[in-house]
């Protein structure tokens, strides 16, 4: 019976060393992914950080086209109303004549 007992422990203890073994081997490589999760997450922070300075970036050049356009805009009304003064004058000077 003792004998039987002592077999049986042995056994367990094999099967418990198996387990461990087992688990040790999950831990290592559970740690392997959380690593490449880790670097993964890391790395996307940086790009959404580089994107968002780039976004940033790209908003204020399109802020300083369209004031440079309006400014553009305004330039080319006020130069269309001299054209038309200088066109009025020249056909009032030519009717005069």
């Amino acid at each position: 019976d003792a004998n039987r007992q002592i077999s049986e422990y042995k056994f367990k203890l094999s099967k418990a060393e198996q387990d461990r073994t087992t688990l040790e081997q999950n831990i290592a490589r559970l740690e392997g992914q959380v690593a490449r999760y880790k670097n993964a997450a890391e790395n996307a922070e940086k790009v959404e950080d580089e994107l968002k300075a780039e976004k940033r970036k790209l908003q204020r050049e399109l802020r300083t086209a369209l004031d440079k356009i309006e400014e553009m805009e305004m330039t080319n009304s006020h130069l269309m109303k001299r054209l038309e003064k200088m066109k009025a004058n020249r056909t009032a000077l030519l009717s005069q004549q």
